[in-house]
């Protein structure tokens, strides 16, 4: 869907981000683009495709968005873990130890998914993006207790700002019954709904 290269641009204005879609599709043949609003009052543009052609769109959506733009995340080589989490797989089978990156943009979670996978032996549980969040990211990596510690720290070392980084936490084992909370959902409207 992904490969080999993504970008995401976040938007602060609807209809700021829709021009520069437009302008984004018509730059570059890209293989996939993806669009839309989310919370709170946000436009996210997604692009994969070869690289050359995703850095084109980004040209073209950078130009395009200018001052509306609050984010970017560009990943060349992107991870084939987040390309299958941004798709909405999980993978939450427990593990020796849960980290949870919490960041104040979607483009910061996608660029910390990405390091964290890349630099350390874990498992991405999920990435949750934007709704239901008020706009913030969340990243859940698994894996054994130094593993996610590196993960996590990557991920952080990954964040263009240290303000986009809310909090960052390490659980070592985690209980059964959070495990079987995060296998179901991390969205607590699904939980109770079920």
């Amino acid at each position: 869907m992904f490969d080999p290269s993504l970008c995401l641009i976040e938007f602060s204005s609807i209809a700021a981000g829709i021009q520069a879609a437009d302008a984004m599709v018509k730059r570059a043949p890209i293989d996939v683009i993806q669009a839309g609003t989310v919370q709170p009052g946000k436009y996210l543009v997604l692009v994969g495709g070869l690289t050359a052609d995703v850095e084109e769109s980004l040209a073209a959506g950078r130009e395009v968005g200018g001052e509306a733009i609050l984010d970017i995340v560009y990943l060349p080589q992107v991870h084939p873990g987040v390309a299958e989490a941004l798709r909405g797989n999980r993978s939450p089978e427990p593990a020796d130890a849960l980290g949870v990156l919490e960041t104040t943009s979607v483009a910061a979670a996608i660029r910390g998914a990405d390091a964290g996978l890349k630099g350390a032996e874990v498992r991405l549980v999920e990435v949750r993006l934007a709704d239901g969040l008020g706009g913030k990211g969340v990243v859940l990596f698994s894996g054994m207790v130094a593993d996610v510690e590196i993960a996590v720290a990557l991920g952080v070392a990954a964040l263009e700002r240290p303000a986009q980084l809310l909090r960052q936490v390490i659980i070592p084992q985690l209980h059964k019954e959070m495990w079987d909370n995060l296998s179901q959902a991390t969205r607590f409207r699904d939980r109770v709904a079920a």
